[in-house]
């Protein structure tokens, strides 16, 4: 098990079928955004169906890894050890839900350049998230 600082430990994810090859991916530090078919758009959390026209036509594509911070908030009280949650917009134009890891809350800034790192979970399964 593996932890972001001292303390804090990350949950294993929830992996299913729909969602497994995402989790596989970057087990091998590959991470994947969906790209639709019917109206050309990426997008993220790992699905099959496109969230932008519902189409099926969608397919499993390596992004580069990086982008920006577009907003964030580091936790301090009520958690066993601080931690940066952040929505991080890819050079793909995908915005993920993640956490910052392995740099300083304070160096931490909105248009920030961050790039993909993997931390393994709680049961093995490696999960992305990001650093300065």
């Amino acid at each position: 098990m593996t932890q972001t600082s001292a303390t804090r430990t990350i949950p294993a994810p929830l992996i299913n079928p729909e969602n497994q090859r995402f989790f596989d991916a970057a087990t091998q530090g590959q991470l994947l955004v969906g790209k639709c078919h019917a109206c050309g758009e990426y997008h993220y959390y790992p699905r099959v169906l496109c969230p932008h026209c519902f189409s099926d036509r969608t397919e499993w594509v390596v992004a580069q890894g990086g982008g920006v911070v577009y907003s964030y908030s580091t936790l301090h009280r009520g958690v066993p050890a601080p931690y940066t949650l952040a929505y991080v917009t890819l050079d793909e134009g995908v915005t993920m839900l993640t956490n910052l890891v392995d740099c300083e809350a304070a160096a931490v800034h909105i248009g920030a350049r961050v790039r993909v790192v993997f931390k393994e979970a709680e049961g093995g399964a490696r999960v992305p998230m990001f650093t300065l």
